[in-house]
């Protein structure tokens, strides 16, 4: 039961969390955020957000913004989701490389 609920939570999360990142990322030209995965922790309180960062020479940069913002970016989660979920939880971000791995083993693949 409990497991049902952690999911429908972060699938809200993690759609909000991508209109917050596309509304910001419009007046950056050039690069693009997405909320690749977000995993929230049992009692609800802690929100883990992985962003995928295109083009990928800029995710440091970005994750750092990111994380300076980040309570900025809570209050706007909050201001989006406060009729959804009582508690708003701590945003923890972390950058998603899964696909510069991928290519990566496509270009060795192709070696």
């Amino acid at each position: 039961m409990q497991e049902t609920r952690q999911n429908r939570i972060a699938r809200l999360l993690q759609k909000e969390l991508a209109q917050i990142f596309q509304g910001q990322t419009r007046s950056m030209r050039g690069v693009m955020v997405s909320v690749t995965r977000c995993r929230i922790s049992p009692d609800l309180s802690i929100c883990t957000a992985y962003l995928s960062v295109f083009p990928s020479e800029k995710g440091e940069e970005i994750i750092h913004n990111v994380n300076a913002n980040e309570k900025t970016i809570r209050y706007e989660l909050g201001t989006r989701v406060r009729h959804q979920l009582r508690i708003i939880p701590e945003l923890r971000f972390f950058i998603d490389d899964s696909l510069d791995y991928i290519d990566h083993i496509d270009e060795l693949l192709k070696k």
